[in-house]
């Protein structure tokens, strides 16, 4: 996938006016790149449609129109798309409770480089958090960005309509899950 450039953003009166319809274009988009691992963790896979809205929606948000600010906005945000050869993912820890939140960010210290993906037997660990470290000595932050590298095998086994698999290996959270079709689907127009 092509990195955003200036050109394909809206300028901001435009996207208020289209605001509605994008986001109700994104959001039924969004269904069909998430994956649920076990009760409390869940990826979101990025592409450049997410990235677009996320920017855009960042632009409205700061109000944002000056032309250095675009591009440090498109910069920080561009490394989220993928590039044929990788799946790039937010990662979520979801506990809507604070104190069982606390006390499973303390205990799953470590946990996004146990986050994998498997196609057609091959499985790769994801690379976690390159922009910034996320985790102190005391817990993990509980939104982690992940980038899955392919093998070739992988990428061929994927498009041959292979199963995907997801899951984490870590002492205190070990799930799996088979990938849905409709999600299988998006993961794969995703390849090159």
């Amino acid at each position: 996938m092509t990195a955003l450039v200036r050109a394909d953003l809206m300028p901001l009166e435009e996207y208020a006016r289209q605001r509605s319809a994008f986001r109700a274009r994104v959001l039924g988009h969004k269904r069909d790149r998430q994956v649920a691992i076990g009760g409390h963790a869940r990826l979101y896979f990025e592409d450049r449609l997410t990235v677009l809205y996320q920017i855009q929606e960042m632009l409205r948000i700061e109000r944002i129109f000056e032309a250095d600010e675009i591009e440090a906005e498109l910069a920080a945000y561009n490394p989220l798309i993928p590039d044929g050869g990788n799946w790039k993912a937010t990662f979520m820890l979801e506990y809507e409770d604070v104190e069982e939140r606390k006390f499973a960010l303390a205990r799953l210290h470590g946990v996004a480089e146990k986050v994998w993906a498997e196609v057609g037997g091959d499985r790769v660990f994801a690379v976690a958090d390159e922009d910034m470290e996320r985790e102190d000595p005391d817990k993990t932050s509980s939104v982690h960005f992940l980038r899955f590298d392919l093998t070739d095998a992988m990428i061929g086994a994927a498009r041959a309509g292979q199963p995907i698999r997801m899951g984490i290996d870590h002492p205190h959270y070990r799930h799996d899950t088979v990938v849905p079709e409709t999600v299988r689907a998006s993961l794969v127009a995703d390849l090159r």
